[in-house]
């Protein structure tokens, strides 16, 4: 038996992905840029055992079979593929924050799964090729495997099974910023992300439009990162993700809930009277709220009296990338 153990942190994406190649091997459509954060992490151990005849998953301390299995069974197939005396694995993993709900589950889960897989199959190998194995089955988790500001460059454009792997664009002091995870629902989301996309990319009549604006608003966020400038970073951040929601609405997906659009609203209220703060979401109901250090306290409040959140999560940039908290290679 060998076995290792990684903790890795969801990420919210400020330039979003949404959308894929149309060939094979999960390469994103547009350019993103996330920031990696503190408090939402995933912690995953894997077993290879030579007395398993199949993968075992349990999560959050249930056993899991059909979908979610078969995804974490297809990257630890990458894995066996290149281990000298390869067999099946038990996987345990525990998310410290809601599960499939739009929080960046898959995206901490698979980081975390990819760099303990490997370490237990006693494979040697460098954190961008950690990140591109994350990748394949989940594209943001392959910004989870380093801490900070994380970029992840679009896909070839011809088909093409190269390496591609985030990469840390801005340490976690950067810029002085808090997200603040406003939940209003420990759900699943109706449906899954990549499915959304898969809808999205075939039925939207708005995909087009995303994929051209997407690349520019990504620019954007990477030079306001550059020059530390939070008020353009969060404008160019809220745009990104109301842009990626309008392909998704038109579509006939709709993530948002009416605490979602209330919450949005209540931003809005707050940054007419004076108050520098923005918003953005990813796939799911949840909104994140994009504030400074000397408005925390204050925008918090205003967002818990609203009535429309179950709570708040006060998340900074996270240095930490992807590591390892316990192994046994016995």
């Amino acid at each position: 038996m060998r076995t290792a153990t990684a903790i890795a942190n969801a990420n919210i994406a400020l330039a979003k992905y949404w959308g894929k190649r149309a060939y094979a091997g999960n390469y994103p459509a547009v350019p993103s840029l996330s920031v990696t954060l503190a408090g939402l992490q995933t912690t995953t151990t894997v077993s290879f055992e030579r007395s398993l005849s199949v993968d075992e998953l349990m999560l959050n301390g249930v056993a899991q079979e059909g979908k979610e299995l078969d995804r974490v069974a297809a990257l630890l197939d990458r894995i066996r593929a290149v281990m000298l005396s390869p067999c099946f694995a038990r996987v345990v993993s525990a998310n410290g924050f809601p599960t499939a709900s739009g929080l960046a589950s898959s995206a901490s889960g698979f980081a975390a799964l990819a760099a303990a897989s490997t370490r237990a199959a006693g494979l040697d190998v460098e954190l961008d090729a950690v990140s591109d194995l994350a990748r394949r089955s989940s594209a943001s988790a392959a910004r989870s495997v380093f801490g900070g500001f994380v970029s992840l460059d679009a896909g070839p454009i011809a088909v093409s099974n190269e390496r591609l792997a985030a990469k840390m664009f801005a340490p976690a002091d950067a810029l002085d910023m808090h997200v603040l995870v406003c939940v209003v629902t420990e759900a699943a989301k109706t449906i899954g992300s990549t499915e959304a996309m898969r809808r999205t990319a075939k039925e939207s009549s708005l995909y087009d439009a995303w994929l051209a604006v997407a690349p520019v608003q990504y620019a954007s966020i990477c030079d306001s990162l550059n020059r530390a400038d939070f008020e353009a970073l969060g404008r160019a951040a809220e745009a990104s993700a109301l842009t990626m929601h309008a392909s998704a609405f038109a579509a006939r997906i709709v993530y948002g809930t009416q605490s979602t659009f209330a919450l949005l609203q209540s931003v809005r209220r707050l940054r007419d009277s004076g108050t520098l703060v923005f918003a953005t979401m990813d796939a799911g109901p949840h909104v994140k709220v994009l504030v400074q250090s000397p408005n925390v306290a204050g925008v918090r409040e205003q967002l818990v009296k609203s009535g429309h959140v179950l709570r708040v999560i006060d998340a900074q940039p996270c240095a930490q990338g992807v590591r390892f908290v316990d192994e046994d290679t016995r």
